[in-house]
């Protein structure tokens, strides 16, 4: 059977209408595709329902399933992804997505491809620029293919397999408890208990499997207000793929070299460090806050011995590791020595490495605005008083 689209609602009218827009736009190979819009049952959400009933779908069947109960949105995304057992695959998308022309065509190509591969748990639609551990920027090594690999499974367009979906499902039946697994990010770990992601990307982590990333993304994400979200944001936008007849070509586990554990650290590092993985942490962006190897490798300032030093000019940053950059920015400790490291941490770098030019008048107007808010929020709070 084909793979249905499955586009998960709940009160976001303006939200819902714009996905369907681009889903309607979209590239498909056939006109016999199941789209399922689900939607969450809430007090609010009758004009959801109707933008729903009235979208025209004109490459196969529409069902539009109105959830008897509120199921809240852990609950309502796994009952999506039980329907990949129906159909051997499925692809789903939250209501605040937009999609490229191609992500049908990407999720097709990709979901055949990963049957080949036992160790993908997953397709994202989505690809990441950004650490969303540390807020820094994020680009995957190019290594000539479509794809790379995350242990870090996606939330902003996603796609499995029936295989896929049962391993994980499987495991989580199991009742995981992951609040103290500390191979698993702290910030991951932090996120509510209604939050289905944060269990899927622990049972990549546990099973070492990873999520299939495109190169370039078929998805997006608008972040718009709702229960999980405060303000619309467009930290999170990120290019759409606008290729014409496209045909991806994806790289085997073996054979890439843009692979990166939950922490966005590059795994290909240890083979150019030649240390063995269970000797070493790697640690570039500094927020690994537990680990027992013996060497570590960091940007951060240590009084450990150093091995060696690394400048941080080429990017992604790795590269510096892989191309053997000399310098004194990233460094690689034997933890088991205690020195007084000579170097100085300098900022400067660090925001330049980050940003390619902050224009003055942007710097000064942001600190005016804050500084006028400051004042007014206290304005308001000694005239509160003074009425009391």
């Amino acid at each position: 059977m084909s793979t249905p689209i499955v586009v998960v609602a709940y009160n976001r009218p303006r939200s819902l209408s714009r996905l369907l827009q681009s889903v309607s736009e979209a590239i498909y190979s056939h006109k016999e595709i199941d789209l399922i819009i689900s939607i969450d049952r809430a007090d609010n959400n009758q004009e959801v329902f109707k933008i729903a009933e009235d979208f025209k779908w004109e490459f196969g069947f529409k069902k539009v399933v109105y959830q008897e109960t509120n199921l809240g949105l852990r609950k309502h995304i796994l009952k999506c992804g039980d329907l990949s057992l129906k159909y051997g695959s499925v692809i789903v998308l939250e209501d605040d997505l937009f999609v490229s022309p191609n992500f049908y065509l990407f999720a097709e190509q990709a979901l055949k491809f990963s049957k080949r591969e036992p160790r993908i748990g997953g397709i994202s639609l989505y690809c990441h620029q950004l650490n969303v551990h540390t807020r820094q920027n994020f680009k995957a090594l190019e290594d000539g293919f479509d794809n790379w690999y995350f242990q870090f499974a996606s939330s902003w367009g996603q796609a499995w397999t029936k295989d896929q979906w049962e391993g994980f499902m499987a495991w989580y039946a199991e009742n995981p408890d992951i609040d103290n697994i500390e191979k698993v990010p702290r910030y991951v770990r932090s996120w509510s208990p209604k939050s289905w992601l944060k269990y899927n990307i622990t049972y990549l982590i546990e099973k070492n499997n990873y999520f299939l990333y495109p190169r370039v993304a078929v998805a997006t994400n608008f972040s718009d207000a709702g229960t999980h979200v405060g303000n619309d944001s467009t930290i999170y936008q990120v290019p759409l793929d606008y290729a014409t007849n496209k045909k991806y070509r994806f790289s085997s586990l073996c054979e890439a070299k843009a692979i990166y554990d939950s922490f966005y650290e590059s795994e290909v590092l240890y083979e150019s460090l030649g240390i063995g993985k269970d000797e070493v942490c790697i640690d570039l962006y500094g927020c690994k806050s537990n680990s027992h190897e013996r060497y570590l490798l960091t940007s951060k300032l240590l009084n450990h011995k150093i091995i060696r030093s690394y400048g941080k000019s080429l990017k992604p940053h790795e590269d510096n590791v892989i191309r053997g950059i000399e310098g004194n920015e990233l460094f690689l400790y034997d933890t088991a020595i205690d020195v007084q490291n000579p170097n100085k941490h300098r900022w400067d770098r660090d925001v330049s490495y980050n940003y390619k030019q902050i224009p003055f008048r942007t710097v000064r107007k942001l600190f005016i605005e804050q500084a006028f808010g400051k004042v007014q929020n206290l304005k308001r709070k000694i005239f509160k008083k003074r009425r009391k």
